[in-house]
Parts: C-alpha cells; structure tokens; sequence
C-alpha cells in the first residue's frame, strides 16, 4: 500500500521547491507528486469578475470529496485522472492527468494539514514555514510572471485574504506537523532531513 506524504504551508512559503529539490534524491520511480491547486472547485460556471473574488485561501474553494477519493484509490493501488486547474482562467481544463499510484505520493499545498479527513490518510505529515514578507515577495514573483496578474492585485489579495486566512487557517495546521522546515531562502540541512526521511520510508 502507497505511503501518503503530506506537505502544507502558506501559499508561497516555498513548497514547490523545497519538494523539487527533496525528489531530486529520492528514486523517481517510486515517486508521485500531486499538488492541492489542482482540486479547487471548477468556477468557470461563474462570470470571471465573480471568480477573480473567490476567496482561494479559504477551505470551502477546494473540492475534498473528489480529492479524498482520488487519494484513497492511489493509496490502495489504483491510478486515477487527476484534474487540471488553470488559475488564468480560475477554472478546471478540459483535460485531466493521468496518475499512476507509486511507493509514495507527495501531496502538496496550503490546505493539505487543515483537513482532518485529509491528514487521517496521511503517513507523514510536514510543514514549510517563511515569514509573511518573504511569502508576499514570492508570491508577487509568481503571480506576476507566471499568472499574469498585476502587482496591485496580487498585494491587494494578500492582505484582504492571503495573510488573514494564513494566521487564522493554515498556520494553525503546523501543530499537526511531524516535520516543520524553515524555508526562508537561507542555505540549511533541512531538505537533506526531509529526503532521507522518505527514502528512509521507502526502505521499510
């Protein structure tokens, strides 16, 4: 039976790259990642002014019925169609992914430690932790090269949701965590603690 990572934090805390840099030491084939801004809800039924105002940091934006189920099947064996987000549009592609179940799936995202359903199903529970300002500095980054937002909306969304949601949702989640990294682009030991972990699981 699949082993399930779970890897929370706030949203540009680091921890697409912290993970990056962990599955370059760890035996790709036994491997997957999957990652939670693939499970929001499909909005395009909304008009685009309504979607743009979702509040994306709340729990209530993401599908966890779909998402529970699909972690279920990888953990028992089975592959699954995985959905597409794009946060262009704030909407589902047409086309899913499909995903085959390995010795260890790496579920990553700023809710993953906030459900109690989700983190039941985890074997491994970790957190990825920056400070506000260096999360709005990467977020700013992000959203503005690779979203193609504007500055003013990403920083307006930072405080009217991001940070509000962080401190009263998802930083609570790290009490949850067995394993709590400090991302804040500093050089440390922690990516080698957390690779030698997992290849410690894949061991047993």
């Amino acid at each position: 039976m699949a082993k399930i990572i779970l890897i929370g934090g706030g949203s540009a805390s680091g921890k697409t790259y912290v993970l990056h840099q962990v599955l370059e030491k760890l035996p790709k084939d036994k491997v997957t990642l999957i990652s939670l801004d693939d499970y929001y809800k499909d909005f395009s039924v909304l008009p685009m002014e309504e979607r743009a105002g979702i509040n994306f940091d709340h729990p209530k934006a993401f599908d966890w019925p779909l998402l529970r189920s699909q972690i279920k099947d990888l953990k028992s064996g089975k592959s699954i169609d995985k959905p597409i987000y794009d946060f262009v549009i704030h909407g589902r592609k047409k086309e899913t992914e499909k995903v085959e179940s390995k010795e260890l799936i790496l579920i990553e995202g700023i809710m993953a430690l906030v459900n109690k359903e989700l983190r039941d199903m985890g074997d491994l529970k970790v957190f990825i932790n920056a400070s506000r300002e260096k999360r709005l500095v990467r977020r700013i980054n992000r959203d503005t090269k690779e979203r193609g937002r504007t500055y003013e909306s990403v920083v307006e969304q930072y405080f009217a949701s991001v940070q509000p949601m962080f401190e009263e949702i998802i930083g609570p989640s790290q009490y949850y965590a067995d394993l709590i990294i400090n991302n804040e682009g500093v050089t440390n030991n922690s990516i080698d603690v957390l690779a030698s972990v997992l290849n410690n699981m894949l061991d047993k």
